[in-house]
């Protein structure tokens, strides 16, 4: 299945791809130092806001609100409208990601201070943290401590991202393993579970490929969609233990997926993400992939049989 490139030229690494809460606007945040609006439903770039800094991250506070985190360890706040922007905070080391909670009204990092936070993925209420080999879970009215802390990894989380329910999570890390896990125990036995997106060797020995981004549809229950550092995107179902669907391989790494508010669009970002010294350089892209019943029904069909344990 291959989707419609975007026609837009990012002339460094994309770091984020972002649906707007409610429109087909998405938001790309790259290394190039420019944020960017595109409008799915005209195929037009809206905006191109010129910075600094490389961009690490990005998030929506509204359709006409959105932040980036750069590499000067700043938070900036975007008028997508007009282009101007302020800094809102500045933090004492790297921030490599941001989300913004209509809960609470607060725009939330994960910053390496003391620990190196990797990925941060917000539902509701419902925070979940990776970092070094864990995952905590946090609700947003009582940061004082986790809810709970889950299990380790034997190798460091690459990206979390909860259900759409907020009652459970997929997680990634940077050996290719996926771990799903109910945040409920009484479901614990149903829905946690380990698999290996890549099962493949080479000389005899596993090759391990970082899983870059997970993220669910909001419409299809359990469904989601991981992105690896070989260029891969698969969509999986979380309570059937099955792949449903493998997209065509893509040019570069897949460095961040993103749903839109209905799930019947998926953007996939390639480009390069600097992890190994082989990786692939070709021009950053972004596609989209239309999600409509069609392609549903045609993944569990044709992939139905590969389960996972």
């Amino acid at each position: 299945m291959e989707g419609d490139c975007l026609k837009i030229e990012i002339r460094d690494g994309i770091s984020k791809v972002r649906f707007a809460p409610k429109s087909n606007n998405l938001l790309i945040s790259s290394w190039d130092s420019n944020l960017r609006l595109f409008d799915l439903d005209t195929s037009k770039l809206r905006s191109e806001i010129p910075l600094e800094v490389g961009l690490l991250g990005c998030c929506f506070q509204d359709e006409s609100t959105a932040f980036s985190i750069g590499s000067d360890c700043c938070l900036r706040s975007h008028d997508l409208n007009s282009g101007i922007h302020e800094t809102v905070g500045n933090h004492d080391d790297l921030a490599t990601c941001v989300e913004y909670s209509m809960e609470t009204c607060q725009a939330i990092t994960g910053v390496h201070i003391g620990v190196e936070v990797e990925s941060i993925s917000l539902r509701g209420c419902h925070l979940a943290v990776g970092t070094g080999t864990s995952v905590n879970i946090y609700d947003l009215r009582n940061l004082n401590e986790p809810l709970e802390t889950q299990f380790s990894m034997e190798y460091s989380v690459s990206c979390v991202g909860l259900f759409a329910d907020s009652k459970g999570y997929a997680v990634g890390s940077v050996d290719g393993l996926v771990a799903v896990q109910c945040l409920d125990l009484s479901d614990a036995n149903d829905m946690s579970y380990m698999f290996r997106c890549q099962p493949k060797s080479r000389d005899g020995k596993r090759h391990l490929v970082s899983v870059n981004d997970v993220v669910f549809n909001p419409s299809h229950y359990g469904a989601f969609v991981t992105g690896d550092n070989e260029g891969y995107a698969i969509m999986w179902s979380a309570q059937n233990r099955k792949r449903l669907f493998q997209f065509t391989k893509y040019p570069n790494s897949v460095s961040s997926l993103s749903y839109n508010s209905s799930g019947q669009f998926l953007a996939v970002a390639s480009s390069y993400t600097h992890q190994e010294a082989n990786e692939r350089e070709e021009p950053p892209q972004i596609f989209i992939h239309e999600m409509n019943e069609k392609v549903m029904d045609m993944g569990s069909v044709a992939c139905g049989t590969s389960s996972l344990k």
